[in-house]
């Protein structure tokens, strides 16, 4: 890979960068504003990387110069962008009253809140992080004016956190931190990965568009592409997947910044929204997948992205950005992994009837209260408390800058705003995942995909005792410890009780493919670690915000309850569409996203409440154990967890990157090297692949790579597309398979000569 290329990969970040101090909003009730540009700059970046290979694929041009133009050019129009933007800022920032400005600098330098912005924050107040206070030129102006808020965004927090914070904030800070030395060092080897998710990409490189191809292993082409798309763009610039694990493990910060976002916005201060920080950074499943290739942590992002802006639209009308935003972030669920849009789907629903709502209110009930720029104590009649969290984050008793308009487009004509702003969400949403759709649509005659893909996965039975019993073995799973008689015993109960009910607890119709329930989920794989502490505390904080919501969000309980409900409704439609699977625990990454918030407010509003002196320190203890236990759970995945690990065997510091390659499957690494060696000996220029669906394709990809580095030329010598017809055995100059060396020597053609070991085997013609 040339310089000039892995200087390239710098400009998506660079842009990134930019797009966040463009975007940063100016509205004065903006709830945790630094977070909210984040998100739309990532919906940003994410669609122009979507678009860019669509485009280049359809004129089968996805090569490296292309994409690196795209992104130069991208880059240079946010620059453009940001430069009219910083002369709007600073001419709005020279309106601001000097008195105003003089208070926020004080505030963001002592700590004290903005002049009438309310009382201090105290331990027990909702004060929020960083972010919520305002730069010292109260409005974005420029890259330099973000940075410089930035900095003073984490002054302030040096200079008020409480030792409770600053040790939950410097734990999320290190994990991450850690994620990223293992993203780095570790080479990709998830089992999913060498199958399908790689081999995809090394694909669409090889051929330079997005064509499906014949392939034994139809996930390659039917599973949706979003995260692949991403990794395509690290492919061509780098020449290689080094730098591959980067993209789960920035899904991950995004998770963090949607969820946290999510608790200002339902009225959780500081603590609050650190109390989820922590419990999602430590909970194993996301500290795994954040170094890893998988695609789970990408979805939830997205659809993490999609709630924190439904929630913005319980409290004023959409705008058409905030509607352009909601779309991406939709249509980027869904192209990433369909099962997200189980929990985009409930909030989108309640941001529809938040905005029919908002259609029909009076405007003056769009007004900010003191409450809803971060002051303690204060009363609110605003549906959702912007929550922002800091004392002082914006001027008390300002209009809400959507109240100017929410005036307009009340009653009857609310209701068809409403309705166009839904219809530009969901062509939004087409637009991005579309493509792809109609490449499916044609191939298979249906948009979810051949018969085999829409029987494998999704409930066969909707009956309420098959729902149950598939709900009841997805929770025993989700929920399980190492406490082997625990798992025993509630497991043989739910086996027990189905039966009892009329439902065999193995039905192959709520069951996928031959797998047996249960299994032991506990330890920390990648694939199927167990969430039970972070899924009991998300469970309880559900339980709460439906029964008593005021007592966990004062300034918001009508929100904080619409929003459980929502996420109650996503885990329900979970458990009703999608089999249980011994894996499944990774494919309820998004539900636990969206849940957790529920789980920090939950627990920051246990050490607010100030009950008597006994209970009170029973409380404070219950918590300090759980988060002790979370912490513990987190640190142990990162050190020992699977297929990397910090220590023990198979250390990213002691393993080499072939043995790492093949942590899952060690005794494979080997063969998959005689055979590789064999057929390039051979001068082989086009090589056959004999494989079943669920064998590794990826090393051969990285094998027979010709010594400048290009794609070999890999064509199937079966299929299971039927309009793709497998290459003929007898125009190919070798022959690699994986799996059965039955089915490879049905290929072969006469005179040829066979080499299989236990997993992998050759074939050449004779003279070769």
């Amino acid at each position: 890979m040339s310089a000039a290329g892995w200087m390239v990969v710098v400009a998506p970040v660079a842009a990134f960068v930019v797009l966040t101090s463009v975007l940063w909003s100016r509205r004065p009730d903006a709830v945790a504003p630094l977070r909210l540009a984040v998100v739309r700059a990532a919906l940003l970046t994410g669609v122009f990387a979507v678009l860019t290979v669509e485009l280049l694929g359809a004129l089968r041009a996805l090569t490296l110069p292309a994409v690196a133009v795209a992104w130069l050019l991208f880059l240079a129009a946010t620059v453009a962008a940001a430069r009219p933007w910083q002369r709007r800022a600073a001419v709005a920032s020279a309106a601001v009253a000097p008195a105003t400005r003089a208070g926020t600098l004080v505030g963001a330098a002592t700590g004290a809140p903005a002049s009438g912005a309310g009382p201090a924050a105290t331990p027990d107040s909702p004060a929020g992080p960083p972010d919520a206070v305002p730069p010292p030129a109260s409005v974005p102006g420029g890259l330099a004016s973000a940075l410089a808020g930035v900095r003073a965004r984490l002054a302030h927090f040096r200079g008020t956190a409480s030792r409770g914070e600053r040790l939950l904030a410097g734990t999320v800070g290190g994990l991450v931190l850690v994620e990223l030395l293992v993203a780095l060092l570790a080479e990709p080897n998830n089992f999913d990965s060498q199958t399908y998710h790689l081999p995809k990409v090394e694909h669409w490189v090889a051929q330079g568009s997005l064509d499906f191809w014949p392939t034994a292993i139809h996930r390659q082409v039917t599973i949706p592409p979003g995260a692949e798309y991403l990794l395509l763009h690290l492919r061509l610039l780098t020449g290689g997947d080094a730098l591959h694990n980067l993209v789960q493990w920035a899904a991950a910060l995004g998770c963090l910044v949607v969820a946290t976002r999510v608790v200002a916005q339902l009225g959780g201060g500081r603590r609050a929204q650190l109390l989820t920080a922590f419990l999602l950074a430590t909970t194993p499943m996301v500290a795994l997948q954040a170094t890893s290739t998988q695609t789970d942590l990408v979805a939830a992002a997205w659809a993490g992205c999609a709630g924190t802006l439904a929630l913005d639209g319980l409290r004023r009308r959409a705008d058409v950005g905030s509607l352009l935003a909601l779309g991406a972030a939709t249509g980027l669920t869904a192209l990433t992994k369909t099962s997200g849009l189980l929990a985009v789907g409930p909030l989108l629903v309640l941001w529809g009837v938040a905005q029919l709502r908002l259609a029909f209110r009076p405007a003056s009930t769009e007004v900010v209260p003191v409450s809803e720029t971060g002051g303690a104590g204060s009363a609110s009649t605003s549906p959702v408390p912007a929550g922002s969290g800091l004392a002082g984050s914006t001027p008390t008793g300002s209009a809400s800058a959507g109240s100017g308009s929410a005036g307009e487009g009340r009653g009857g004509a609310g209701v068809v705003r409403t309705v166009a702003g839904s219809l530009l969400v969901l062509l939004v949403a087409a637009a991005v995942v579309g493509p792809f759709l109609a490449r499916v649509t044609v191939e298979f005659g249906h948009p979810l995909g051949p018969p085999r893909l829409r029987e494998s996965i999704p409930m066969e039975r909707h009956d309420p005792a098959s729902i149950l019993v598939n709900a009841l073995r997805i929770g025993h799973t989700a929920f399980d410890t190492p406490l082997a008689p625990l798992r025993a015993g509630t497991a043989g109960a739910i086996a027990d009780g189905s039966r009892a009910i009329g439902v065999d607890p193995q039905d192959r119709a709520i069951t996928f493919g031959r797998e047996v329930f249960p299994v032991p989920a506990w330890y920390p794989d990648e694939d199927r670690v167990a969430f039970p502490l972070a899924g009991t505390l998300a469970l309880l904080g559900a339980l709460f915000a439906l029964a008593r919501p005021a007592r966990i969000s004062p300034t918001g309980p009508a929100a904080l309850r619409a929003y459980a409900v929502a996420v109650v409704v996503a885990v329900g439609l979970h458990t009703a569409t999608i089999k249980w699977q011994p894996w499944g625990n990774r494919l309820l990454l998004y539900a636990l996203v969206a849940a957790v918030p529920l789980a920090g407010l939950w627990l920051d509003a246990l050490l607010r409440h100030r009950l008597d002196s006994g209970r009170r320190s029973v409380a404070a203890g219950l918590v300090v154990s759980m988060l002790a236990a979370s912490a513990l759970a987190g640190v142990l995945a990162l050190s020992y967890g699977f297929p990397r690990r910090l220590v023990g065997a198979g250390s990213v510091f002691t393993t080499s990157e072939w043995d790492t390659r093949f942590l899952r499957r060690p005794q494979w690494a080997e063969e998959f090297r005689w055979a590789a060696a064999a057929v390039r000996a051979s001068d082989a220029r086009r090589i056959g692949l004999v494989q079943q669906n669920d064998n590794w394709e990826y090393p051969w990809w990285l094998l027979l790579r010709d010594v400048e580095g290009r794609s070999p030329e890999l064509v199937a010598l079966q299929s299971v597309l039927p309009e793709r017809p497998p290459a003929d055995p007898a125009s190919v100059d070798a022959i690699v398979c994986t799996g059965s060396r039955t089915a490879c020597a049905k290929l072969v053609p006469a005179g040829w000569t066979l080499e299989f070991r236990d997993y992998v085997g050759y074939a050449r013609p004779p003279g070769r």
